[in-house]
């Protein structure tokens, strides 16, 4: 059994088949993919529904992003955020034409469903941004950091390296768990156009919102698979270039 953790989709539906064609997944095989399925390339809604037809043929788990509540929210009640209408929730509600009401009802039931963060046997934690609490993330007080939290990331690249595990220094975050898979924030910003790892934090988003692929990881062998660069699959897009 292999087990992929695959990065922020933001729509790019043609990247999504692109990648799992080059995973040659099998029925053995487990998808943890990171959340942010939504907003930015033209086919939103059509990622989504792929997803529900490929979780009925494969092990898929679902983190939910921070894009992934806003659009739950406006299929629920067409509550229209406006900081998602201009990062990508145009677009994404654009999608949504010709998508009937018990098509949506499906949709949101999916993104009702999304896991907040999910917890391996071997202690690997997939969730889609960070957490804050040094208890661990089951006892994080605000839900909303797990998908919007940028400083577990930033905590874990500039750590010094030189700081034992046991030392009273050592950030208690970063002891709970044996690996943490996160997405939310692109690797592009630091010029890096692949999974990133920091101590034990692995950044699987590369930026397939903006100008970078799509990307997985097998997370036991550490070998890595990409689209093609996802605004070169939409020529005629900006995708989240814009904002």
């Amino acid at each position: 059994m292999r087990i992929f953790a695959i990065g922020d989709i933001h729509g790019g539906l043609k990247a999504l088949v692109q990648l799992l064609n080059k995973l040659q997944i099998k029925e053995e095989d487990h998808l943890i993919f990171m959340g942010d399925y939504v907003d930015g390339w033209s086919e939103s809604a059509q990622v989504v529904q792929f997803l529900i037809e490929l979780s009925e043929k494969f092990e898929c788990i679902f983190i939910k992003g921070n894009h992934d509540v806003w659009c739950e929210e406006w299929l629920r009640d067409g509550d229209v955020n406006k900081v998602w209408y201009m990062h990508g929730g145009k677009e994404t509600m654009e999608s949504y034409e010709g998508f009937n009401d018990a098509q949506k009802a499906k949709h949101l039931a999916f993104f009702e469903n999304l896991k907040m963060f999910h917890l391996d046997e071997e202690n690997r934690l997939f969730l889609h941004a960070g957490f804050t609490s040094m208890h661990g993330v089951e006892k994080e007080v605000f839900k909303t950091t797990l998908y919007f939290d940028r400083t577990l990331w930033e905590m874990a690249l500039t750590m010094d390296k030189r700081i034992e595990k046991n030392s009273e220094l050592y950030p208690k975050r970063l002891t709970h768990y044996k690996e943490i898979y996160i997405g939310h924030t692109p690797t592009i910003n630091y010029k890096r156009y692949e999974p990133m790892n920091a101590i034990n934090v692995w950044n699987i988003d590369t930026g397939a919102a903006f100008f970078g692929p799509l990307s997985a990881i097998n997370i036991d062998t550490k070998e890595v698979f990409q689209s093609d660069v996802v605004k070169d699959l939409y020529p005629d897009e900006m995708g989240r270039n814009r904002s």
